[in-house]
């Protein structure tokens, strides 16, 4: 067997490798139809069930191992509630329930535990949803490091929103600053020993994709985790056979983002985020769309930061600052391992 018969981090980071091993190693094994209009295969945040009454039920899971497990501007409960919750919020659903699996490290400290909980339980309590049931496992001393977390949400809908209905003509916005959490993980770990005042944005964005699904015009959103906004860009334009072409100097992000970024030859364009949106909208709701979300304080830093047109299908283009012209290539995986 050789290594490239195993299991790497890479498989995990939220890139083109994962896309090409879920593809080739998991979807492959499951062929029932779905239950809804958006199904297993479409690999977007959620998938959807058809409701009888009407509707569609929207149900999205997800497991978090971030390192370290407290990092400034929150923690892996706050990061497992509202990671999910806004896997729910970017398929337009509104959050209705929670579960909750921990896996724990023998010997894990109890007052971590409760920390993290209680993460958990404030997070919830910001979008009024219930936590409706959960598991929990122990496992024994090195066998695990520290705590792993899965965490499925429920969400109900009208109409989902998928993340590949863009066409040319249509706008696309980022809701906030890119790169945020990332790069404050990476600034907190031990092997790095970096002063910085970044803190992580993870936050629960369902009250800010609330008031831009009020407006209308919503063709389709995603939150840029893994891999960050190329990553999801790419996904977006592959998907739907688009091209979108974005500006470089329009992209909101953070001096000291910028900085840690250069100093590490890190891309901020590929380093997640959670608690931020990129969304594409109609032309004509585009202004409306931005108003509402920088009257929110999640959405201040919200920007307009390309458009959608066909000039190179299933392809991002990136406008540099200094006035160039490349593809935006997405990443094989985030650049910064155990963020979520």
């Amino acid at each position: 067997m050789t290594a490239d018969d195993r299991i790497t981090a890479m498989h995990g980071a939220g890139g083109e490798l994962m896309d090409r091993f879920l593809r080739d190693h998991i979807l492959t094994a499951f062929t029932a139809k779905s239950a809804g209009r958006i199904g297993l295969d479409a690999l977007d945040d959620g998938a959807t069930v058809n409701l009888p009454t009407g509707g569609e039920l929207v149900v999205t899971t997800d497991s978090h191992v971030v390192n370290p497990i407290f990092f400034p501007g929150g923690d892996i409960g706050r990061l497992a509630a509202a990671g999910t919750l806004n896997d729910l919020a970017v398929m337009g659903a509104r959050p209705v329930a929670l579960t909750l699996g921990l896996i724990l490290e023998e010997g894990f400290p109890l007052v971590d535990l409760n920390r993290i909980i209680h993460s958990i339980a404030a997070t919830l309590d910001e979008v009024g949803v219930p936590l409706i049931a959960g598991d929990t496992k122990v496992m024994g001393k090195g066998e695990l490091d520290k705590i792993a977390i899965n965490t499925t949400g429920v969400g109900t809908t009208a109409h989902a929103v998928s993340d590949a209905a863009i066409s040319p003509g249509d706008i696309v916005i980022v809701t906030g600053t890119i790169g945020d959490h990332g790069m404050a993980l990476l600034a907190c770990r031990e092997e790095f020993h970096l002063e910085t005042t970044l803190e992580s944005d993870v936050a629960p964005i369902w009250p800010l994709i609330e008031r831009a699904l009020a407006v209308g015009g919503i063709k389709a959103m995603k939150d840029p985790t893994r891999g960050g906004l190329a990553a999801v860009l790419n996904e977006m334009a592959s998907k739907s056979g688009a091209t979108i072409e974005i500006e470089e100097s329009n992209i909101p992000i953070r001096d000291p983002v910028h900085g840690l970024a250069s100093l590490l030859g890190i891309s901020p364009l590929a380093v997640a985020n959670e608690g931020k949106a990129v969304i594409v909208v109609a032309a004509d709701a585009a202004d409306a769309v931005l108003a509402a979300l920088r009257a929110h304080p999640l959405g201040e830093n919200a920007a307009i930061i390309g458009t959608v047109t066909a000039a190179y299908p299933g392809k991002v283009v990136l406008a540099t600052a200094v006035g160039g012209r490349r593809f935006l290539e997405p990443p094989l995986g985030d650049p910064v391992p155990r963020i979520c």
